[in-house]
């Protein structure tokens, strides 16, 4: 492959470009065009890229991608660009201020405003793009497309010198991380014990059927979906061979046929939830939970392209969300299924998705069937369809012990900006549950969230090793590494989720002091 354009392009340049329609962002002092027909391919999904347009991705591209790939995506670059001594200067992507490009009448793409943006407070002084809140847009825009200053943040309350040095620092500590060779997996050390353990589930709920125990069976078997919850997560990340369509392969067999879940699913929301804190669809759970007193209005998701509405029934739900925590946690995965066939709904007429054509789709849609077909039969098989429900709820709740809500749910979720470094970013929005090794096995590994969210291609059993390196980089930094033992984590989850619903009540006490303000006068 030739050396890249030298042609040296000025932020003026790259806006009037993103303003008629080109996907751009910078790589390593590069100027990244990404063609439409690559955006509409890319295996996270169109937002993970979206959210980027006219920023420096360097960090985020490295966290998520092999050398194979940014190898290749050297044939997309179109020249540099004119980056001052504290970094390149981010522009605010137009998916931001709510504008996407769509087929238009005419067959052409053209600019369409999704949701407008929730207007800042007052003397704020912050731009509406740094809130990362949407809102539906009522009627047709009367522009035909985002503008120059849409694509300028105001002065952001963050140093851009201080978030260069945070960036360097990153860039210091991924390669570190390379160098002791974390991202080797250890495939007889790491994975032998759990495959051992994964037989040894599915061993005891098997003996368990056959002896007519249908509760230990189910129970076995919900541990089982639990534990290989994890397997699937790492071959998601192309963390296991390495190789996408064999770690895809794999990923279909455990988590679509052994699992009823699809992987596809799960992989295109992990790929955007880097992105934007607010636009993560890991947070965004209305009707049933608002971790920030933001939600509790009728919210935009550029991830689920739908209105979160907050409405009475949600209304009803976040103001007991607290009490109702971990009910709705235990059949999480009732909910898992119906996002997992919306999704392979939805992409059954996309254009051809990742690298092999779509043999991805048809793989995961046998497997799903397979899945139905086994499950169905053991649910026949308990005799009556009160044993059967019983059998069905046992296995989905004893599944449901997954601590991944309580590394998010706790944190912030604000916005703060194209300015922010990925390094803080992740340090700010996430947090480890302290586990003993000898039983980090119930949380897969994965209570070391901060260090995943910072180098999610990292063989989970390298996590420990590689996060005293973090802890270490983020104290010199002087950036907090947030942790908290799984009793503590509980009472924070849960403090959050009371506090929002305590604000619900608060409002409504405000509106009837008003009204009956009214009426006396």
């Amino acid at each position: 492959m030739g050396l890249p354009p030298t042609q040296v392009w000025t932020r003026d340049q790259i806006a009037t470009r993103i303003l008629a329609g080109d996907t751009l962002f910078v790589l390593h002092g590069n100027l990244v065009r990404v063609p439409p027909s690559w955006l509409a391919a890319h295996p996270g999904g169109r937002l993970s890229i979206l959210h980027f347009v006219g920023r420096d991705a360097t960090d985020e591209v490295e966290a998520f991608h092999s050398d194979e790939t940014l190898q290749r995506m050297r044939g997309f670059i179109i020249g540099r660009v004119e980056v001052g001594e504290d970094g390149w200067t981010p522009l605010v992507p137009p998916i931001a201020n709510g504008w996407v490009r769509r087929v238009g009448k005419d067959g052409k793409m053209e600019w369409y405003n999704e949701a407008r943006p929730v207007k800042s407070r007052e003397g704020a002084g912050i731009s509406p793009a740094f809130d990362g809140l949407l809102k539906k847009e009522d009627g047709e825009s009367t522009e035909c497309g985002p503008t120059l200053s849409m694509l300028q943040s105001l002065p952001s309350k963050l140093s851009p010198k201080n978030e260069k040095l945070n960036s360097d620092a990153y860039k210091e500590l991924h390669k570190r991380i390379t160098d002791a060779g974390l991202y080797k997996t250890r495939f007889l050390t790491g994975y032998g014990p759990e495959f051992v353990r994964y037989s040894l589930l599915a061993l005891l709920s098997y003996v368990c059927y056959r002896n007519g125990w249908l509760v230990p069976s189910a129970l076995f078997l919900g541990l089982f979906w639990q534990q290989l919850t994890f397997f699937a997560h790492d071959l998601g990340h192309v963390g296991v061979t390495h190789n996408w369509a064999a770690d895809r392969l794999i990923s279909i067999f455990v988590a679509d046929f052994l699992g009823g879940l699809s992987i596809g699913w799960w992989v295109n929301p992990i790929s955007s939830n880097r992105a934007c804190p607010r636009s993560d669809p890991d947070i965004q759970h209305l009707p049933f939970f608002a971790i920030s007193p933001v939600f509790l209005n009728s919210l935009w998701s550029s991830y689920y392209k739908r209105e979160m509405t907050f409405d009475a029934f949600g209304k009803l739900f976040v103001s007991m969300q607290h009490k109702l925590f971990y009910l709705v946690l235990s059949l999480a995965r009732f909910n898992l299924y119906a996002n997992s066939y919306g999704y392979l709904a939805k992409t059954a007429f996309e254009p051809r998705r990742f690298r092999g054509g779509r043999w991805w789709w048809w793989a995961e849609i046998a497997g799903l069937g397979l899945f139905f077909v086994w499950f169905g039969a053991v649910l026949r098989g308990c005799g009556t369809w009160q044993s059967a429900l019983v059998y069905l709820l046992v296995s989905h709740i004893a599944a449901s012990p997954v601590h991944i809500v309580l590394s998010h749910f706790s944190r912030s979720t604000d916005d703060l900006g194209p300015t922010e470094s990925f390094f803080a970013r992740q340090l700010r929005t996430t947090v480890d549950v302290i586990c003993s090794p000898s039983i980090e096995f119930i949380h897969g590994g994965l209570h070391l969230q901060v260090t995943h969210h910072l180098f999610p291609r990292l063989p989970r059993h390298n996590l420990r090793e590689a996060s005293l390196i973090v802890k270490e980089y983020a104290k010199e930094r002087g950036l907090e590494y947030a942790e908290f033992g799984f009793v503590e984590g509980n009472g924070e989850v849960r403090g959050v989720l009371k506090q929002v619903a305590d604000q619900i009540k608060i409002v409504g006490m405000v509106a009837d002091s008003e009204i009956r303000e009214a009426m006396k006068t």
